[in-house]
């Protein structure tokens, strides 16, 4: 059968400008497509952009259907709460991607939301790929199957996943981490300070950061500023500084901070990097940031919240497999920073660990050594990397059968 000179005209002006589809669902998320885009661009300068995203991703042209905060909600039971306005939103944008058809759509992190997504429009012939394999080898290793009926491809983060992947015979690719790409493997502490404005002679300077989602920020502000007193008690010259990821997280922050008139803490908008840099300690929810106080090269004292029947029934159930729950300390296979889960998330033991940071230089010394090495294994120029993979995925010539 021979297609129409329209079809084929067709056919040629979708070859040129190539659609992709993305969604990403928090402000981890939307740096990592921001950087894929990029990437993307370098490969496909003439490609569209669209799909759900934050403010990163539009500035380098998505087209943002709608914003990647309305995806930000962690714990099983709080997605209970919001799961019909999620399954609704994801009903729209299903709509709206089978009507466009884009060339392939791309999930970003945020695979509750993502994996239903990719499997739908999978089975309506359009190409999926997961970008930031989701923590299958740590908790919920049933997923797998869930996963290779979702996506092509699964774009890892970090270098031990695709091995699990290919055990479990999905398609995977090692990208490395677009932070260890971005971060220099030491960066300036009195510089930090100074693009900060803050005071080079602060000694200590301990950066708080309490999640980038609401409900994190919710649980962890009042003991990370009920620690900073603590901290504060015993060392009079600390101060403070408290990066915010949006302004959700501030207004939550900002309300806890009122309690505590005394404390020297200042809050600014974003900076996470600039802070964790400028700080001699770093005190921060599990996650992304943990990484980055990782590449960035602090010591660091992981805090971690859930809500309690979230973290008992996930206790209660073995969910968990992995022995740690810090990106620091997965990739090391060992304890390097301390975590603290749920009732240990106190004043006492965040000031105990700070503390212990803050008197023992030799141990920090061995620490950065530590760091300076997962963060050579994690720098592969990753969002080309993961460009690349993308522009296989829509070259190689096949589609997913529609099912």
């Amino acid at each position: 059968m021979h297609a129409s000179p329209a079809q084929m005209a067709a056919m040629n002006e979708r070859a040129r400008r190539p659609c992709i589809a993305l969604v990403a669902g928090e402000a981890s998320g939307d740096q990592l497509g921001a950087a894929l885009i990029g990437a993307l661009r370098e490969l496909m300068p003439d490609a569209a952009f669209v799909g759900v995203g934050g403010p990163a991703m539009r500035r380098e042209g998505l087209q943002a259907w709608w914003d990647s905060e309305e995806l930000a909600v962690m714990g099983l039971f709080e997605v209970v709460r919001h799961l019909p306005r999620l399954l609704g939103l994801r009903r729209r944008l299903l709509r709206r991607i089978r009507a466009m058809r884009p060339d392939v759509l791309i999930g970003i992190d945020s695979p509750d939301f993502n994996l239903g997504l990719e499997r739908r429009a999978r089975a309506a012939g359009i190409r999926t790929a997961h970008y930031v394999s989701p923590t299958v080898w740590a908790w919920r290793r049933g997923r797998v199957r869930s996963i290779a009926k979702s996506t092509d491809r699964v774009l890892c983060l970090f270098p031990f996943e695709p091995e699990f992947y290919a055990r479990q015979g999905v398609p995977a690719d090692y990208t490395g981490h677009p932070l260890a790409d971005s971060l220099a493997t030491s960066m300036d502490q009195a510089s930090a300070r100074q693009a900060l404005a803050l005071d080079a002679g602060a000694d200590p300077l301990i950066a708080l950061l309490p999640g980038s989602r609401a409900s994190e920020a919710e649980r962890l502000s009042r003991p990370l500023l009920e620690a900073a007193v603590e901290i504060a008690r015993g060392y009079p010259e600390a101060r403070f500084v408290a990066p915010m990821s949006g302004k959700r997280v501030q207004q939550i922050f900002g309300r806890e901070l009122e309690r505590f008139p005394a404390l020297r803490c200042r809050v600014i908008e974003h900076q996470a990097t600039a802070a964790m840099a400028a700080a001699d300690v770093v005190v921060c929810a599990s996650g992304t940031a943990a990484l980055e106080a990782m590449l960035v090269n602090r010591p660091l004292v992981v805090v971690y919240r859930l809500s309690p029947l979230t973290y008992y029934l996930g206790k209660a159930l073995r969910l968990v497999k992995s022995r740690f729950i810090s990106l620091p300390n997965i990739l090391a296979d060992e304890p390097l920073v301390p975590e603290l889960l749920q009732h240990e998330v106190n004043a006492q033991r965040i000031f105990a660990e700070v503390q212990y940071w803050l008197d023992h230089p030799r141990q920090r010394s061995a620490l950065a050594q530590k760091f300076q090495e997962l963060h050579r294994r994690l720098r592969c120029d990753a969002a080309a990397t993961a460009a690349r993979c993308i522009q296989g995925l829509l070259t190689d010539g096949q589609r997913p059968v529609p099912q």
